[in-house]
């Protein structure tokens, strides 16, 4: 490490990596309760074990991206984070909020607003939370007087995240009118400003593993800022095919839907070609098979799987079914699960004693999880085109349905093992190594100079 302040993410990994593995629990007990008799029908049943599902993928997720802000902006920054102290009395309320609001969804706890259901209380701590993360962040920058691009544009999406959670805070009435305003907090995080956080990430990550010109990865951000406003903001809209709104918005929903992903794999294109030149001399190369990947399957899961079926025409039969668990999927992993372990991947040999050039089990991780990620995907994409064609076309009622698709959740639990053991692997290769949390850095000399300039 450079600066003693970023073994504070160290401890919002460790907290990540475990809420990963938890997540992972509730989606396997969801998916067993497709296959026949639920012995856990009235103690956990299939509506609380997805609301604990979805839920935690939020949580962890934005566990991560603060770990790795706080280990990104001290880098950027030159500079010791303004306070370790409020640092970790931010991780102890929001684990504290994370295990309450688990609890409490046990005992049916919630506001039933999907991927919102947390209790007035728990927003509550969210907002503060956040504005704990943001006036660290803020103050560490402008202590510094220095302010990166990526810097910039990471607050940007931070900032933004935490304004765009507040239509959450509201109730309605009308479930209508309330389903309108959540996509301004759920669109506009997963599929506008965390765009710019995952953005942030893997520019950071491809300047230090691939040898790519900070300038023109800047550029590459500027690009993704306005297609997140331009193409993200106006996307809203193909979540709008039932909600009421006049008909002009779905076109314009499914158009510029497909366009925010394309900064992202521009940016993946630049830095491939940057590895091909400077051939692949970065030692970590497990944090870059991350970190490109990111990129590759944010086109995938995002791009090509959120077209396919987010085009009006299309999605009129598809809306609810599991051609959108199919897409949602893929989209979460590679945009910002992958980006997660890409960051934890990188900043771990710094932190612990863990070889840099990865580990056998570091390795498997990353095959297992791709293999079963794309598995699962493909078992929602044909159980969903099952279910759009036995009961959107022949008129089948929902059971009746699922009865005749069973065998695809077969395929599901299957290929969600082999995930989940990709997991498991990566969660013991984590806490393995003990953390090691001093300075380790040392001058650089020679063509390390050279390089070190060129990354700042």
């Amino acid at each position: 490490m450079r600066y003693k302040s970023q073994s504070v993410a160290y401890w919002y990994f460790a907290v990540a990596v475990a809420l990963f593995g938890l997540q992972l629990v509730f989606g396997l007990l969801s998916a067993a309760k497709y296959l026949g008799p639920d012995p856990l029908l009235y103690i956990l049943p299939f509506d609380v074990t997805k609301v604990i599902h979805t839920n935690l993928l939020i949580v962890w997720v934005l566990t991560g991206f603060m770990g790795a802000t706080y280990w990104v902006v001290p880098e950027e920054s030159r500079a010791e984070l303004h306070s370790t102290k409020l640092a970790y009395i931010q991780l102890a309320l929001w684990v504290v909020m994370g295990v309450t609001a688990i609890i409490g969804y046990l005992f049916r706890w919630g506001t039933g607003n999907k991927l919102l259901e947390q209790p007035l209380p728990h927003k509550i701590v969210i907002v503060i939370v956040m504005l704990m993360f943001l006036y660290n962040i803020g103050m560490t920058i402008r202590k510094s007087g220095r302010f990166t691009t990526t810097e910039g544009v990471l607050l940007l999406g931070l900032g933004s995240a935490a304004l765009l959670y507040l239509p959450a805070l509201l109730h309605y009435e009308n479930y209508t009118v309330s389903i309108y305003y959540r996509w301004w907090t759920i669109h506009l995080w997963v599929e506008g400003v965390w765009e710019m956080i995952q953005g942030s990430f893997l520019a950071y990550l491809l300047i230090r593993l691939s040898g790519a010109d900070r300038e023109v990865m800047e550029k590459w951000l500027y690009v993704i800022v306005g297609l997140v406003f331009f193409a993200g903001i106006l996307g809203t809209a193909h979540h709008y095919y039932w909600v009421g709104v006049p008909s002009y918005w779905l076109p314009i929903g499914g158009i510029f839907s497909a366009l925010e992903p394309l900064a992202l794999v521009g940016m993946a294109m630049y830095a491939y070609s940057a590895m091909r030149r400077s051939g692949l001399s970065h030692p970590n190369k497990l944090a870059l098979h991350w970190t490109v990947g990111s990129a590759v399957f944010t086109l995938f899961g995002a791009g090509l799987l959120g077209l396919a079926h987010t085009w009006p025409s299309v999605n009129k039969w598809t809306h609810g079914t599991l051609i959108t668990a199919m897409h949602g999927h893929a989209a979460f992993y590679g945009a910002y699960a992958m980006i997660v372990m890409a960051m934890i991947t990188y900043a771990m040999p710094s932190m612990t004693r863990r070889p840099e050039a990865g580990t056998a089990l570091g390795w498997w991780s990353f095959w297992l999880q791709l293999t079963g990620m794309f598995g699962m995907t493909l078992s929602f994409a044909t159980a969903g085109i099952g279910q759009v064609y036995l009961e959107r076309i022949m008129g089948l009622g929902y059971l009746d349905a699922q009865l005749k698709i069973q065998v695809h959740f077969l395929m599901l639990v299957a290929t969600a093992s082999v995930f989940t053991v990709g997991v498991l692997l990566f969660i013991v290769d984590f806490f393995r190594y003990a953390p090691r949390l001093e300075v380790t850095e040392q001058p650089a000399s020679g063509a390390e100079a050279v390089r070190a300039a060129a990354a700042w």
